[in-house]
C-alpha cells in the first residue's frame, strides 16, 4: 500500500462517545494515545474529564506535536456536523481492507473524523457515516480498531513521524535511551551549572530571541530554536576559541540533551564550517555546515548579534573581509539570502 506523502494529509479527528470516567478512564486514555501516537491530530470526548484532558496534555508537552483534546462535547453533534468524511468503527461494519482505498481517495481532498463507541452505539451513529468500517467481525478493543484504521490509513507512514516534546526516545537494541530537550529554565539553569559570565548569558537571551522572531515566521521548532539559541555558547565557558562550539556540543552529550539540539550548537559556527576548513583549522574532520533551518537559524541570529546588540550582514561581511576570510564571509552572505527567503522578510530588518 503506497504511503500518502505529507502534501496529501488532512487533519484526522477521533470522536469518543460513552465515555464513563469512573469506568473508562484507562480504556479511552488508551484510545487518545493512540489517536495520537498514529497520526490523529484531534481527540474530542463527550464526557467532561480533567484528568484525561491533564493526562492526555501531559504526554504532548513531553513528547511533542501538536494533538489535542477537548471533553465535554456532544458527539453525536459534533459527528453531524462535521463537514469531511465521516467514519465508524464498528465489528458489523465492512471489511477494512475492502474499503480503505476509498477512505484514501477521499482522506486527499478532505479531512476525517473517526467515531469509536465505549459501549453500544445508537443509530445515529451508522445512519450519519459515510463508511461503516470493522478491522475484524470478531469482538475486540476500540484501541485496536483504531490502531490499526489509522495504520492503513497512513499506509504505515505515522510510524515514522517525528516529534519532540520536553524529551525524546531514541531507538536501542538494548535498554532505554531517553534525551532531554531542556525548556528555557533548564537552559538557564545549565548556563548557571558552567558559571556563564553575564555578557554570555546576555547574548545567548538575544540570540534567543532574534531566533524565535525568525523561527515563527517559518515552519521551524520553536523549542528546538531556544534551546539551541540559549545553550550556542556554553562551550565558551570552558574554551574561548574556535574549538567553543565542539566543547558545547560535548557539554550537552554529557547532559543526555537532545541530538537536534547537540548539532545546533556543534553547527553554529558563522554559516558553519566546512570539513576542509575543519582539518585546516586543526579540528575533528567533519562537516559542520547547518543543515536544518533551526540550524541556520541560530547560526545567523548569532551572526547578527554583537554581545546583545543586533548588527547588519554588512556589518558582518565588512568584519570577515578584514580577517581575510572571504569564502566564510560569502557564505555567511548566502545563508543571509537563504533564510530571507524561508521567512518572507531579511533579517536585517527584524527588530
Amino acid at each position: 500500500m503506497r504511503q500518502l506523502s505529507s502534501s496529501e494529509l488532512h487533519r484526522v479527528t477521533v470522536l469518543r462517545a460513552g465515555h464513563r470516567p469512573f469506568r473508562d478512564k484507562r480504556i479511552t486514555t488508551h484510545v487518545a494515545l493512540t489517536a495520537r501516537a498514529f497520526g490523529a491530530d484531534e481527540i474530542i470526548v463527550d464526557t467532561h474529564d480533567d484528568d484525561l484532558e491533564k493526562t492526555v496534555n501531559r504526554v504532548s508537552w513531553e513528547f511533542g506535536g501538536s494533538f489535542t483534546i477537548r471533553t465535554g462535547i456532544n458527539i453525536a453533534a459534533a459527528f453531524r456536523a462535521f463537514s469531511g468524511m465521516k467514519i465508524y468503527l464498528s465489528m458489523y461494519g465492512l471489511p477494512v481492507d475492502r474499503v480503505i482505498p476509498k477512505i484514501r481517495e477521499g482522506f486527499r481532498k478532505d479531512d476525517l473524523a473517526i467515531l469509536v463507541g465505549a459501549e453500544k452505539m445508537p443509530s445515529w451513529a451508522y445512519e450519519n457515516s459515510d463508511y461503516v468500517v470493522s478491522v475484524t467481525n470478531q469482538p475486540h478493543s476500540e484501541v485496536s480498531a483504531l490502531s490499526i484504521f489509522l495504520d492503513r490509513l497512513y499506509g504505515g507512514s505515522e510510524l515514522r513521524k517525528r516529534t519532540i516534546g520536553h524529551m525524546a526516545i531514541y531507538p536501542s537494541r538494548n535498554g532505554k535511551n531517553v534525551k532531554l530537550l531542556p525548556d528555557r529554565k533548564e537552559c538557564m539553569e545549565l548556563l548557571e551549572k558552567y558559571n556563564a559570565d553575564d555578557y554570555l548569558i546576555s547574548h545567548a537571551k538575544a540570540v534567543a530571541s532574534l531566533s524565535l522572531k525568525m523561527g515563527e515566521r517559518c515552519d521551524a521548532n520553536l523549542k528546538l530554536i531556544e534551546a539551541g539559541a540559549l545553550l550556542h555558547d556554553i562551550g565558551k565557558t570552558r574554551e574561548k576559541g574556535i574549538r567553543h562550539a565542539l566543547v558545547g556540543a560535548q557539554i550537552l552529550r554529557e547532559e543526555n540533551i537532545v541530538p537536534e539540539v547537540v548539532k545546533i550548537v556543534e553547527r553554529h559556527t558563522g554559516a558553519g564550517i566546512s570539513r576542509q576548513e575543519a582539518e585546516s583549522l586543526g579540528l575533528p574532520v567533519k562537516n559542520y555546515i547547518p543543515a536544518t533551518k533551526e540550524e541556520k537559524i541560530v547560526a545567523h541570529a548569532d551572526n547578527l548579534m554583537s554581545g546583545s546588540k543586533k548588527i547588519t550582514l554588512n556589518q558582518i561581511l565588512e568584519i570577515y573581509h578584514r580577517k581575510g576570510l572571504y569564502e566564510a564571509a560569502d557564505r555567511i552572505r548566502k545563508l543571509h539570502l537563504h533564510i530571507s527567503r524561508i521567512i518572507g522578510i531579511d533579517p536585517d530588518l527584524i527588530e
